[in-house]
């Protein structure tokens, strides 16, 4: 792992195009997918209850904190001690469902249009994690969070690492081509369903683990 610090890219792109097109585009996407959304919440409504959204504070542009929302994949069940039970237990048929299509995702939409996340970026990670990061790998937060930012060359292993390096090459890098390619990708792994969502047996960040197995999954 190399020290060298990475530079931003600033062009006319990353500084006004890039936000531009999130406005447009996640604008688009919520009116277009306003059916969609009013189905997810009746389906919700039955199999989750209420609230209908989760959210969690995560760390955005410069480490600045924002919460995130998702649809409900689990339920609140506690066991006899009041306690939540493990999340496999509380994970429903409609919640891997929702999960393996991304589904449980777009709320985000509206973080996107708002400002917090764009539309491709690092993912927001946990809040609990910003201490642990070396300083090279703080700088994936330089730029906006977003839904994700997908290795564009197949890769044999997806560890901490490889994550935060490919944000790295990202913030480097970043260019309309480069965030329509991305794009293409997530949206084909939505379409065929990503199975490694529906299992919530990622392993947590603790600043020594970088090269043990990191699964996108929150």
């Amino acid at each position: 792992m190399t020290d060298k610090m990475p530079k931003v890219r600033k062009t006319i792109y990353t500084m006004a195009v890039k936000r531009i097109l999130d406005v447009i585009l996640s604008g688009m996407a919520i009116v277009i997918l306003c059916p969609l959304f009013f189905i997810l919440v009746i389906l919700e409504l039955c199999f989750h209850g209420r609230p209908i959204l989760y959210s969690q504070e995560r760390p955005g542009l410069h480490g600045k904190i924002f919460k995130i929302y998702k649809f409900r994949s689990m339920t609140d069940e506690k066991d006899m001690n009041g306690r939540l039970l493990q999340s496999e237990d509380r994970l429903t048929p409609f919640g891997r469902f929702i999960r393996r299509f991304s589904l449980d995702e777009l709320p985000e939409l509206f973080c996107i249009f708002t400002g917090k996340m764009s539309i491709i970026g690092p993912r927001p990670l946990l809040v609990k994690y910003l201490p642990l990061y070396t300083k090279r790998h703080m700088m994936r937060h330089e730029v906006r969070p977003g839904f994700a930012c997908v290795p564009l060359k197949p890769v044999k292993t997806w560890c901490w690492n490889d994550q935060f390096e490919n944000d790295i090459w990202y913030i480097e890098n970043c260019s309309f081509l480069v965030d329509a390619k991305m794009i293409f990708a997530v949206l084909r792994e939505a379409a065929s369903g990503a199975k490694y969502r529906v299992d919530d047996t990622r392993t947590e960040f603790n600043g020594k683990n970088l090269y043990i197995d990191a699964k996108e999954n929150v």
